[in-house]
């Protein structure tokens, strides 16, 4: 029995999505995991999947499964995701690489998706930061 609660919130009213949830709200004894962007960088500082968003998407999610793994979470934890394509990039490669490595999720996060000019490095395609939360232990 875990000491907090996460709950999904998709109100009557509202597009009920399998890619996203509307709202969720935490309570209890929880702790919050903020994920920095994450982009195509592998752990030797390469670029993976030079101009190609499947697999820039797959190595930043790569990124954030290792965080969540290092505070013994996973995407199930996932309270939200911001993601950043570079413009003219289609979501649904994201999305579908999303699936590959996250699975389909019961409860998805929340999800808001931005376009923008370039990042500041400018090969990559996409980068992804998060907010996860887990039982608190202390």
């Amino acid at each position: 029995m875990t000491s907090f609660k996460m709950e999904h919130k998709n109100p009557e009213g509202l597009f009920k999505s399998k890619a996203f949830s509307q709202a969720i709200t935490v309570s209890g004894k929880a702790k919050t995991i903020y994920i920095g962007g994450q982009n195509a960088v592998n752990s030797s500082g390469e670029l993976v999947g030079h101009d190609d968003l499947e697999l820039q998407t797959k190595q930043a999610l790569h990124n954030i499964a290792t965080i969540l793994a290092s505070e013994n979470a996973s995407f199930a934890n996932l309270v939200k995701l911001n993601i950043y394509l570079v413009s003219g990039s289609d979501p649904r490669m994201g999305y579908k690489a999303f699936q590959e490595v996250a699975g389909v999720l019961e409860n998805p996060p929340l999800v808001t998706v931005l376009f923008v000019s370039e990042f500041a490095r400018p090969s990559c395609l996409l980068e992804i930061d998060g907010i996860a939360v887990i039982e608190d232990k202390d």
